[in-house]
């Protein structure tokens, strides 16, 4: 046999071709998911923390009718009525200062509260359960439950609403 002959022959080996990075596997797409969602999550932390800051009577009024409308369904009327009547009281007196609404009850708070309300909720025909509700004796549930849900996403948007002074 001759060597060239077997030379002629022989095949070079070759390499593994290179493997493409793109389109990238399912593995770094879901890291990719993963680290945007960890950013946004950040970026909602950082906006809550510029916009309500830590010690603002904004974020505290915020987590008590976040709490308050978890516990509803669990609290009678009167109770709901009474945290909700301190609370508005409270907001009320942060935003637009204790001279101007401590003082104030019956109808002529649930008009001061209509005509201050920023967003125009109608105090005066919805409110009305809030003078005489916290009063009402603990097994007189009424099914003032709806008013009262209407009542706290109200106060929630008047919280959203403009920036009162530090409390």
């Amino acid at each position: 046999m001759n060597s060239g002959s077997l030379i002629a022959r022989m095949r070079d080996i070759h390499g593994i071709d290179p493997v493409s990075a793109w389109p990238p596997g399912w593995g770094w797409w879901l890291l990719a998911l993963l680290a945007l969602a960890a950013l946004l999550a950040l970026l909602l932390f950082v906006r809550d923390l510029i916009r309500y800051p830590r010690g603002s009577w904004q974020r505290d009024a915020r987590h008590r009718l976040r709490r308050l409308r978890r516990q509803a369904p669990r609290l009678a009327s009167h109770e709901i009525a009474g945290e909700l009547s301190e609370l508005l009281r409270r907001i009320a007196i942060a935003r637009l200062g204790r001279k101007e609404a401590a003082g104030l009850s019956g109808e002529a708070w649930l008009a001061w509260l209509e005509e201050n309300d920023p967003r125009g909720f109608p105090w005066r025909a919805r409110g009305v359960c809030l003078l005489t509700l916290p009063y009402a004796p603990a097994g007189d549930d009424c099914a003032e439950r709806g008013t009262l849900t209407e009542l706290i996403g109200a106060l929630q948007a008047w919280t959203r609403r403009g920036r009162g002074r530090r409390v």
